[in-house]
């Protein structure tokens, strides 16, 4: 026997699984894995957070501004950055759009060193006061931890983006300890379809990451509330108008990160101008308002909890505005406008976090800065400050990821808020309604929507958008030169698979292509073998593709042209291939099937 020839452990425990173990189970099982490991990642993020925060900003004062607020967030971005380019060496930002690329892009498979890196980055980042979220990093980090447990265990595509969804859902389920909210989060952010097949893992894996976190931090919630009064449908004016302002807030959002992050984006190659840049807009922002620093989970705690204005004055400890408690909702009003300032320094300066807690965050301060004026100016029927804080981060939330479910049942989850669903139901629906007229995708998918990359859930969209170019590109194909003569063409054709045949300069650029069919009446003269070349019988093709279009413009050309075979030139104009409209069909019909098999 030759060495190596004996088949490996791994191979001989595949082997059994098979024999011994359903597919069924098996996938249960990993869902299960994945979900632990899923809340693993989050109680350590969390943990590495906290213990970062209390270290560095443990002693100061609440009456006084703190002059190391200038200092740490820039430590921190720098530190992150040199982490990222010396030892992950790879970008690892935008944690859920990099899921949502590898769904649809490169079969669902995400780098083994995400499994670890985004948890590092993003202590790092927001320990040291970075405004941005932990929830994106600890998402990628169950994502990637399904992906990779499934390309360990040689499994397909299919199953791979369903473990990718099983630790999207985890570590959602296990940040919040909201395991419905982490089963709608995968149906509506990562537009995974549930059908009987992938149901049941992604529950699995919501219910282990919540009962593991239960274990890890007890029972209390993330946040805790306590309903002021009743909602009663006298406030239904006031909610719907709060609906309609998250959804625009949301758009501010949207927007101004998008076009922050396209100014930071110039200087890409100047990784020590972004950090000056970043660094000094976030340490500024954080040092005039410390409500910027990290997460802001505190601040969201004191405006859900707070009873007097005493309590709510809590808000500018630390900060050159305490004391003055006139300028409450001025302080409210300019966290609420910066905050979309301080998560773009953050991640444009080198830091790694992502958008959900921010979303939040500016949702619970939107709520209650909605509450207060209308209150302050006697609108309407009084709104509890506490109560429309809790609505805003639905709001918001709802807007910024075009997820109204998610809003609705994570904030009623974490704030154990479930008297308040009606209320909810109405905040999240309208924001939703309202960003939609503006921005058609949530703030994680329109950089993939832009590029035709993004997964939906409409059958045959989603299809195309998995289909690879590549794959049905037909590279056996012979050509010729502008100065063949007939005699050279028809043999040539007698040995062609296909009714084309591509005529290419030195370069193998495209000059043309002869089309079998349309020179019948000159292929059977043998006495005109010799007058007529390649150069006089080709023909323009009827369109051109090239390998970067994405599948619904290579649709569209065959439905608009009509042709059975249309060639695709790389990005130096020189021909790869030709697809053919008969076999393009059939994967297409293929992959309709097997998307749609519950």
């Amino acid at each position: 026997m030759e060495i190596g020839s004996s088949p490996s452990r791994l191979e001989r425990l595949l082997k059994w699984r098979e024999e011994h173990v359903s597919q069924r189970m098996f996938v249960l099982t990993l869902a299960f894995v994945v979900g632990f490991f899923a809340a693993v990642a989050a109680f350590l993020l969390h943990g590495l957070i906290n213990q970062i925060g209390a270290l560095l900003t443990g002693g100061f004062s609440i009456v006084e501004a703190n002059w190391l607020y200038l200092l740490y967030p820039v430590v921190g971005i720098y530190l992150t950055s040199l982490f990222v380019r010396y030892v992950v060496k790879d970008n690892i930002s935008h944690g859920i759009t990099r899921i949502l690329s590898a769904i649809s892009t490169k079969k669902s498979r995400l780098k083994s060193h995400n499994c670890w890196s985004s948890v590092v980055a993003s202590a790092i980042t927001i320990g040291f006061g970075g405004s941005v979220g932990a929830e994106a990093p600890i998402v990628l980090t169950g994502s990637a931890i399904g992906s990779n447990l499934g390309k360990l265990l040689r499994l397909d595509s299919k199953t791979l983006m369903l473990l990718i969804g099983c630790g999207a859902a985890g570590a959602i389920a296990g940040i919040f300890k909201a395991p419905i909210a982490g089963l709608v989060f995968t149906l509506e952010v990562l537009m995974i379809d549930l059908t009987m097949a992938s149901l049941l893992p992604i529950l699995v894996s919501c219910v282990t990451a919540t009962c593991f976190t239960y274990i890890f931090r007890g029972g209390t919630s993330l946040f805790a509330f306590h309903m002021e009064s009743e909602w009663v449908i006298q406030r239904v004016p006031a909610t719907i108008l709060l609906g309609v302002f998250c959804g625009l807030v949301s758009l501010y959002f949207i927007r101004l990160m998008t076009a922050t992050e396209g100014l930071f984006a110039r200087f890409k190659d100047k990784p020590y101008v972004r950090l000056l840049i970043g660094g000094c807009i976030l340490s500024s922002l954080i040092f005039l308002f410390p409500s910027l620093y990290g997460e802001g989970y505190r601040d969201i705690n004191l405006l859900l909890n707070g009873k007097t204005e005493a309590d709510w004055q809590q808000i500018l400890s630390g900060s050159l505005f305490y004391g003055h408690a006139e300028w409450l909702i001025a302080y409210v009003t300019l966290v609420l406008l910066t905050k979309v300032f301080a998560t773009s320094a953050t991640n444009g300066g080198g830091g790694v976090g992502g958008t959900f807690a921010p979303s939040l965050f500016i949702g619970c301060f939107s709520g209650f800065l909605f509450a207060r004026v209308w209150n302050v100016n006697e609108v309407g029927v009084y709104v509890p400050e506490k109560n429309f804080a809790l609505l805003g981060m639905a709001g918001v939330m709802s807007g910024v990821m075009h997820a109204p479910l998610t809003g609705i049942f994570l904030i009623a989850e974490i704030t154990s808020g479930y008297s308040m669903f009606m209320p909810l139901m109405i905040v999240s629906v309208c924001a939703y309604l309202t960003i939609n007229i503006f921005e058609p995708h949530s703030i994680y998918g329109m950089r993939l929507a832009r590029q035709g990359k993004l997964i939906t859930h409409h059958t045959d969209r989603a299809v195309l958008t998995l289909m690879s170019l590549d794959s049905v590109i037909d590279r056996d194909y012979l050509a010729v030169e502008p100065d063949t003569e007939l005699g050279q063409i028809v043999h040539k054709i007698s040995r062609s698979r296909t009714d084309i045949l591509p005529v290419l300069d030195a370069a193998g650029s495209l000059l043309g292509e002869i089309d079998i069919r349309r020179i019948r009446h000159v292929v059977f003269r043998i006495e005109l073998y010799h007058h007529f070349s390649a150069s006089q019988l080709m023909a323009q093709p009827p369109a051109v593709l090239n390998d970067a279009q994405p599948m619904t413009e290579v649709m569209q050309a065959f439905d608009k042209t009509g042709a059975d075979w249309l060639p695709v030139l790389d990005a130096e104009q020189h021909l790869k291939g030709y697809i053919s409209r008969q076999r393009m069909y059939t994967m297409y019909r293929k992959m309709v099937a097997d998307i749609s098999e519950d």
